[in-house]
């Protein structure tokens, strides 16, 4: 089996190569790459069963490489990440190495990549996880002015006549984003999508009244465009969203 490393320190990695070799001789260093720039340049003419992944490089965030790159291979990241990021790694079966690498643990991981590669749709899932954490402003068009509008001051966002309306301080305004754009770029811990037509702020979903089918209306003071009405397939997931 052949691995990459992508690691910015030289010292660091020239003591990975060392301790692999010593768990499992048979891995086969490919080769070692110190940037997110190179990375992208040169991953995608190689062929790799794994890799080792700082996630801060000298030139930005490995996360980076992953949003261009297609890796499908098993992933082990190298990091110094809170315990927060730790346990989204660990739900999502990729494995992590802290710095200074410990040979047990580095073995651990080695062997957990023999019984189940990590999957592409966990990588996803890992970047959607850590990632920074949402868009903070929209800009908007006022009559012939622009101005901002901060996604904190955000109650609703909604789609109304093939178009998409920010709703903030008891005004709506209008935003060059469709809906599924506007979910990605916000934060999942603030911002949830409770139908096709609305996104709510997580400080907006207070005043809420059962419905019919299992449904939920969500009181949102200054906007009386329609109801805001979570969709029955939604009801379950949202309910799990705020209690936490």
């Amino acid at each position: 089996m052949k691995y990459v490393i992508l690691e910015d320190e030289r010292l660091a990695a020239d003591r990975l190569i060392k301790l692999v070799k010593e768990k499992a001789p048979e891995l086969e260093h490919l080769i070692t790459l110190d940037s997110v720039e190179s990375a992208i340049k040169v991953l995608p003419s190689l062929t790799f069963d794994f890799l080792f992944l700082d996630i801060q490089l000298a030139d930005g965030l490995s996360f980076e490489i992953l949003d261009q790159v297609t890796i499908t291979a098993p992933i082990i990241f190298t990091t110094a990440y809170d315990e927060y990021a730790l346990r989204a790694f660990q739900a999502n079966s990729i494995d992590y190495l802290l710095k200074p690498i410990v040979p047990d643990e580095l073995e651990r991981a080695l062997n957990k990549l023999s019984v189940r590669p990590a999957q592409e749709e966990d990588i996803h899932q890992l970047l959607k996880t850590l990632k920074p954490q949402g868009k903070e402003q929209f800009v908007v068009k006022v009559g012939d002015r622009l101005k901002t509008v901060k996604t904190k001051d955000t109650a609703l966002i909604y789609s109304y006549n093939k178009g998409t309306f920010v709703f903030a301080e008891g005004r709506s305004y209008p935003v060059d984003y469709t809906m599924d754009k506007v979910e990605e770029l916000l934060d999942p811990q603030v911002f949830f999508r409770i139908s096709r037509k609305f996104i709510i702020h997580v400080d907006h979903a207070s005043d809420m009244l059962s419905f019919t089918n299992s449904r939920i209306i969500i009181k949102v003071p200054g906007f009386d465009l329609e109801q805001v009405v979570v969709a029955r397939e939604r009801v379950g997931f949202f309910k799990k969203w705020l209690d936490r």
